[in-house]
Parts: structure tokens; sequence; C-alpha cells
């Protein structure tokens, strides 16, 4: 797919971070960012042969990746289990060895295709 044909599809890689991280448990945020560094790269990781994660990375300069907040450990469990019952393709992150889910970021998608699922979430700030 070339790069206008991409940009025409809109492909987004939706992440969602727990803010309740650094905002009630005080975690660094750089051990934040690091988390959805691990959940991108793994949904990545996890779904590399499918299409739109194909022509998302045939075009390196133009990803797009929206990174949106859940408030607390339960909203974002109950975002991966909404996910996971639509079959949306996703990588929950669980921070070990605590086994804490700190963030999950979604397969590069159709903007349209997720976007209603995600409504709730505002930007990470």
């Amino acid at each position: 797919m070339t790069a206008t044909a991409s940009a025409q599809k809109k492909l987004v890689q939706y992440v969602v971070v727990r803010s309740d991280l650094i905002h009630t448990l005080a975690w660094p945020l750089g051990a934040v960012i690091t988390q959805a560094c691990h959940a991108t790269t793994a949904a990545i990781h996890l779904f590399y042969s499918d299409p739109d994660t194909q022509d998302y990375l045939a075009d390196l300069d133009n990803m797009h990746k929206v990174v949106l907040e859940a408030k607390t450990e339960e909203a974002l469990s109950s975002l991966a289990s909404t996910l996971t019952e639509k079959g949306v393709s996703h990588k929950l992150w669980m921070e070990q060895p605590e086994n804490i889910p700190t963030c999950l970021a979604l397969k590069p998608y159709p903007k349209e295709t997720v976007q209603p699922y995600l409504r709730k979430f505002k930007l990470f700030k």
C-alpha cells in the first residue's frame, strides 16, 4: 500500500494507559511511558502478519497513534474484556512480577472500526 492509500485508510494504533499509575500510585512518568512502549511493541509483534499492521508499518514516517487514559485498573480491565468479546485485536500489558495491568494497545485499525469502543476515554494527560 502506498503512503497515500494508507493515509486514506486512516490506520491508527490506539493505546490506553492507566492514569492512576501516575496520579494515585505515584509511578514515575518514564515508567508509565515504558509500559505503553511494551504494549505497542507487543501488539505489533502479535499481529505482525495482519494486513492493516503491514500497511501501517509500510509508512513508518506517518504512523498515527492515539494515547488515551483509563482512570483506574477496573476501567482498563473492562475495556480489555469488551475488546476481547467484540473480537478487537489488542494486547493487555501486565507488569511483572506484580501481574498488574498497566495499559493496552490495539493493533493498527481503521479509526472508524474501533473508535466506538474508545469514545468514553479521553486523551492521556
